[in-house]
């Protein structure tokens, strides 16, 4: 195994397998959440992660979330759908979670979120947030 992944079985949701990838390089797995086969793969880069979540086998709406810099006391985020379903909230929601907590742990990096997805359910949602915070690398 290349020393650059990492492939954990998630205790919580067993039929969830997520992909660590630190390069450019990317692998595949094949797992179940609710009898929907469900991939996430995370790639950090220098200034950028990539989150990958797919029951579809393609990348479905894709989203760009960022900490928008200003003097505000209190942070905000940007989070622009950039291809797809831009009238699918819980998507732009599902973004937003993950990039307050890339921030809240100091790392200035921005997200891009792909989340081609059959089911849109809040609880899938929340999995795919839970399973990646759980498995950060940032």
């Amino acid at each position: 195994m290349d020393q650059n992944k990492e492939f954990l079985k998630n205790d919580n949701y067993p039929e969830l397998t997520v992909i660590l990838a630190v390069s450019s390089s990317s692998q595949k797995d094949v797992c179940r959440y609710k009898g929907i086969k469900t991939d996430i793969i995370i790639s950090v880069y220098d200034d950028h992660i990539l989150v990958m979540a797919t029951q579809i086998g393609a990348m479905g709406t894709i989203l760009h979330a960022r900490k928008e810099e200003g003097m505000a006391i209190h942070p905000t985020f940007s989070v622009p759908v950039i291809f797809g379903k831009r009238k699918e909230p819980m998507l732009a929601a599902c973004a937003r979670q993950l990039i307050e907590q890339i921030s809240s742990s100091g790392s200035p990096r921005t997200l891009l979120l792909s989340l081609g997805l059959q089911d849109h359910s809040l609880d899938t949602l929340k999995t795919i947030v839970s399973s990646v915070t759980e498995n950060r690398l940032w």
